[in-house]
C-alpha cells in the first residue's frame, strides 16, 4: 500500500534514490526494501520503542525476518561502542549484502544507521526513516554518514547513499515545540543560501510554519529537501558545491564539541549563519540588511544568535581540526548577497576575531 498525496523528490547520481514526503509513506518500506531482502535491522532510539516495534511488527507481517538494536539518544548514540554493538547483531544474525539496516530517528540516528550499513560487508541496503525536522531536511539525504571520536564531531564516517528515505510528517505529530524548532536552522539555511522563499514564509507566519499540520510547514521542508536533492545529486562526495551546505557549521560543529554536544545541532548552527554573515559583511560582501535578516528570522524561531566572547581561543583551535580545512587553512561558506553562496578561504585571524565580536555575548 502506498500513501497518497506523496512528494516524491528525486536525488540523482550514480546511485539515485528517492525522497517521499507525506503522511503515512512509512508504510512504503517492505515494497522499497525489494524481493531479494530477507533480513532488516531497524535501528532507534529509546523514546521510539513502540514505533520501532510497530515497524517490525508490520516487516514481520510482510514476510521479513525483523529486529530491532536500540541505541543511546542523541549523539551519545555516535560512537564506535554503538556501532560495534549494531554489527553484533548484524554478524549474529549473518547479514547478507542484500539484506537492509533502517535508521529510524532523529540525526544522530540516522548518522549512526548509515555508518553501520556502510560498514558491514562494505555495504547493505538503508533506508532512513527520519523523525525529526533535522533528520528530514538535512541529516537522513545525501549520503552522510558517520559516528564522533574525542578530536571532534563526524570525523569518521563515509558517503553512502541509501535505498531511498520516508520523510512521513505523521511521526512529527506531538513532538514538542522545541523539538520543532531545533530543526528550523538548517530551514532558515537553505533559504539564506538558495531558497527566499523560505524566509519570506517564516516572516510571514512564524507560528504556522512551525506547525507540521500547515502547507507553509510542508512547504518550508518540502523546499529544503529538494535542494540538499539538488546539490548532493551533483556533488556527492563534497567536492564542490555541496560545501554551500556547510554554512554555519564550522564554528556550529565548534560550539557542539565545547558544549560536549548538549547543545542542539540547530542551536550551534544558528550562532554559526550569524557569524558568518557578520564575516560576510566584515569582508565587504554582505549588505547590513542580509545580516539583519538573520538575526530577525532566527529570533522569531527561538534560537540563539550569540555565545560567550571569551570562548573564542577554544572555538578556534576546534576549527582548525575540523575536516573542512584544507592545507592547515581554514574554509567558510559565506555570502555576496542572499542566496549567493561562495567560499572565503583562509581569512586573516584579525577578521575572524572582529567577527567574532559581533556574536560574543
Amino acid at each position: 500500500m502506498t500513501a497518497s498525496d506523496t512528494t516524491v523528490i528525486p536525488v540523482k547520481g550514480d546511485s539515485p534514490y528517492e525522497v517521499r514526503v507525506g503522511r503515512g509513506v512509512v508504510a512504503d518500506l517492505a515494497g522499497l526494501l525489494g524481493p531479494q531482502t530477507k533480513k532488516v535491522l531497524i535501528v532507534h532510539a529509546p523514546p521510539l520503542g513502540v514505533r520501532a516495534e510497530a515497524l517490525r511488527t508490520a516487516l514481520v507481517e510482510a514476510g521479513f525476518e525483523a529486529m530491532i538494536a536500540e541505541v543511546p539518544d542523541a549523539e551519545d548514540a555516535k560512537r564506535v561502542e554503538v556501532a560495534a554493538f549494531c554489527w553484533q547483531i548484524l554478524g549474529q544474525a549473518d547479514f547478507a549484502r542484500t539484506d537492509a539496516v533502517v535508521g529510524l530517528g532523529g540525526g544522530a540516528t540516522t548518522d549512526l544507521a548509515g555508518f553501520v550499513a556502510a560498514t558491514w560487508l562494505r555495504g547493505v541496503q538503508l533506508v532512513q526513516v527520519p523523525t525529526t525536522v533535522l533528520g528530514m531536511v538535512d541529516a537522513s539525504i545525501g549520503g552522510k554518514t558517520g559516528i564522533n571520536t574525542a578530536e571532534g564531531k563526524n570525523l569518521v564516517g563515509s558517503f553512502y547513499a541509501p535505498t531511498g528515505v520516508l520523510v512521513d510528517l505523521d511521526l512529527l505529530d506531538g513532538l514538542a515545540r522545541n523539538e520543532i524548532l531545533a530543526g528550523f536552522a538548517e530551514i532558515v539555511k537553505a533559504g539564506f543560501i538558495a531558497e527566499p522563499e523560505i524566509l519570506d514564509i517564516i516572516e510571514r507566519d512564524v507560528d504556522r510554519v512551525v506547525d507540521p499540520s500547515t502547507p507553509e510547514f510542508r512547504r518550508v521542508v518540502e523546499l529544503s529537501i529538494a535542494l540538499k536533492a539538488r546539490v548532493v545529486g551533483d556533488d556527492f562526495k563534497e567536492a564542490g558545491l555541496r560545501e554551500i551546505l556547510n554554512y554555519g557549521h564550522t564554528l556550529g560543529h565548534a560550539i557542539e564539541h565545547a558544549e560536549r554536544y548538549q547543545w542542539r545541532h540547530g542551536a550551534a548552527v544558528s550562532v554559526g549563519m550569524v557569524f558568518v554573515a557578520e564575516l560576510s559583511r566584515l569582508a565587504g560582501r554582505l549588505s547590513d540588511e542580509v545580516v539583519d535578516r538573520h538575526r530577525s528570522v532566527l529570533t522569531s524561531l527561538g534560537l540563539p544568535i550569540q555565545y560567550p566572547a571569551g570562548r573564542w581561543n577554544t572555538l578556534l583551535a576546534t576549527m582548525q581540526r575540523d575536516k573542512k580545512t584544507r592545507a592547515g587553512m581554514l574554509r567558510f561558506i559565506v555570502l555576496d548577497d542572499l542566496a549567493k553562496p561562495t567560499v572565503l578561504q583562509g581569512p586573516e585571524s584579525s577578521l575572524l576575531f572582529a567577527a567574532y565580536q559581533e556574536i560574543g555575548s
